[in-house]
């Protein structure tokens, strides 16, 4: 599938979707959200959200007091909808549209957040490409979390093949440019009463 066709898809997704109906929804997102708290990094660490959409993982960074948050997504409409549920908060916020295979960083982060956006890499290709792209835009000592599922989980999500991982694949992939901090497996309940098995990640990026 190539950018145009990415595109077209998550547009359509986002259009006809509410947030509670998409798979992926989830009130508070928990298992990020401790990763994240167990850094104890400053409330002016630079953060992105990577294919956050309209996630609540923004909103619950705001209420905790991070200033610099940085939200990438393919979809237009999603980031829209984020804007509108923030309301005057949207402003304090970057929002970013762009297809995270493609994205050209243009600042260092701290701590790069993705749940449910690299399993979406199918080929050695593009997974290599991803990693670089991290590995440029995360400051060194930086931290990457990935949530992504897990060989118990499923095979497909919105109707798009997915790659699954376990903790040494994981591992693997990231070991050129981070080192492994701590792998958990969580379940996800979605909202239509079923269980999605994930993988989370946490690397730090290694100083060279």
């Amino acid at each position: 599938m190539n950018h145009i066709d990415r595109t077209s898809h998550w547009e359509k997704i986002y259009q006809t979707k509410e947030l509670k109906d998409v798979s992926w929804y989830q009130p508070t997102p928990e298992t990020s959200l401790k990763f994240l708290l167990e850094l104890k990094l400053p409330m002016d660490a630079a953060i992105i959200d990577i294919g956050g959409g309209d996630s609540l993982f923004v909103d619950n960074l705001l209420s905790i007091g991070y200033i610099n948050i940085t939200v990438l997504d393919i979809s237009h409409i999603a980031l829209e909808k984020a804007k509108q549920r923030l309301g005057d908060k949207a402003s304090t916020v970057k929002w970013i549209v762009s297809d995270f295979a493609e994205f050209n960083p243009t600042e260092k982060y701290d701590f790069w957040h993705d749940r449910a956006a690299f399993h979406f890499l199918t080929t050695e290709s593009n997974i290599t490409k991803y990693i670089s792209i991290a590995g440029g835009a995360i400051n060194q000592g930086g931290h990457l979390l990935i949530g992504t599922f897990s060989h118990s989980g499923p095979e497909k999500c919105s109707g798009l093949p997915i790659r699954q991982y376990n903790e040494n694949e994981m591992t693997t992939c990231f070991k050129d440019s981070f080192f492994t901090i701590k792998c958990i497996n969580s379940d996800h309940p979605t909202p239509f009463n079923t269980q999605q098995s994930f993988i989370f990640c946490c690397f730090k990026r290694q100083f060279s």
